[in-house]
């Protein structure tokens, strides 16, 4: 049959015709097309299995030289036609889309989920650690900023953070002005000071590293079995405040933590780690190195502090509240000494008495 007549005005109008053979061999498929001016929104599109006998093609060939370059939304789309066209099966009213039961690929555009190496991640997160408190994190970003990963802020301390805002934000740091209870998430605690940060941990020093370049006079105090946080961080402020520098540890990842560190208010900055995986040992080094070994017990040979002549190079040894000091330590100290009270309690809490050493040691060679 003939597809196409000349009307009373000359032009041409194209009559589509159904392919019996293209029917009853092709399965209908559901397709979303626009409304089109000329009213042909009910007519079935159909197509032979050759490209050469497409009906579409057919009129694009005629039109070919009247459209060319006067209408370029209909030159787009017959390239596409062009492009996507498979043996003639193509529709022009065909939306063009990823189809809905293909998988997504991981990488592929935003939509995609990126696979992080969980040893990867594993490694990274034992190199970091969160802080938080206001006080802590001034003194952080004042002495290393470069060690900030990752910032949060309520609205309230941000104008107190402003040189560390416009920081972050130059050196491409990424930071959140968040609400109370991401905050609470982010530090994960209530104490949190309005600010936490994400960063860096320091490396601890090993004995030897520490040592080559101690200062004449140096006091230095050493943690055995001393983990409580909020111990470990009122001993890091009294060190800060009476000019101690390095603090001997079995793990001195405890100085890093983030409740210690809030507790010492920004003296933890101040204060370098000594690593002494083999505690003994390393109380060893420091004695070969010129160091008198004060350990701080009330047993009976032990020297009152108020008449005490503490050395100017020495390790201040103290040990939990509860058993103090191990009796290996207590033989491998130079010296013992204890700070005179009523009696009326066994001993004082660790972080108050290293508070009241260091204060005598202070005032002996820095009074």
């Amino acid at each position: 049959m003939n597809d196409s007549y000349e009307g009373k005005n000359g032009k041409v109008k194209v009559m589509y015709v159904r392919s019996e053979d293209s029917a009853d061999n092709k399965p209908k498929k559901p397709s979303r097309r626009p409304n089109n001016a000329r009213g042909d929104t009910d007519r079935s599109h159909r197509r032979d299995d050759k490209r050469g006998d497409n009906k579409f093609s057919r009129r694009d060939e005629r039109g070919a030289g009247k459209s060319s370059g006067r209408n370029p939304s209909r030159s787009g789309s017959s390239s596409l036609r062009d492009n996507d066209s498979e043996g003639g099966n193509y529709s022009p009213w065909k939306t063009i889309s990823r189809p809905g039961d293909e998988p997504l690929k991981e990488h592929d555009g935003i939509t995609g989920k990126s696979q992080i190496d969980p040893e990867q991640l594993r490694r990274q997160r034992l190199e970091e650690t969160r802080i938080y408190g206001e006080n802590a994190c001034q003194a952080m970003f004042k002495n290393r900023p470069e060690a900030i990963v990752r910032a949060w802020f309520l609205q309230e301390v941000t104008p107190r953070f402003r040189e560390a805002l416009k920081w972050m934000a130059a050196n491409r740091k990424a930071y959140h002005v968040v609400e109370e209870e991401e905050m609470v998430k982010a530090a994960r605690t209530d104490h949190h000071g309005g600010v936490c940060f994400l960063i860096k941990k320091r490396v601890g020093h090993d004995a030897q590293t520490y040592l080559k370049d101690a200062p004449t006079k140096d006091c230095v105090l050493a943690l055995e079995d001393v983990g409580n946080p909020h111990n470990v961080g009122a001993i890091m402020r009294s060190c800060a405040h009476f000019g101690v520098k390095g603090v001997i540890s079995p793990d001195s990842s405890v100085l890093e933590s983030g409740a210690a560190v809030r507790t010492a208010e920004g003296g933890a900055e101040y204060i370098q780690g000594i690593d002494a995986d083999n505690f003994a040992q390393t109380l060893e080094q420091f004695k070969q190195a010129g160091y008198t070994l004060v350990t701080t017990s009330s047993h009976k040979g032990s020297v009152p502090l108020a008449k005490a002549q503490l050395p100017e190079k020495m390790v201040l040894i103290l040990g939990q509240e509860k058993d103090g000091l191990s009796d290996s330590t207590l033989k491998q100290g130079d010296m013992s000494i204890y700070i005179g009270g009523t009696g009326h309690i066994e001993s004082l809490n660790v972080s108050v008495a290293s508070g009241v050493l260091l204060a005598e040691w202070w005032r002996q060679h820095h009074g």
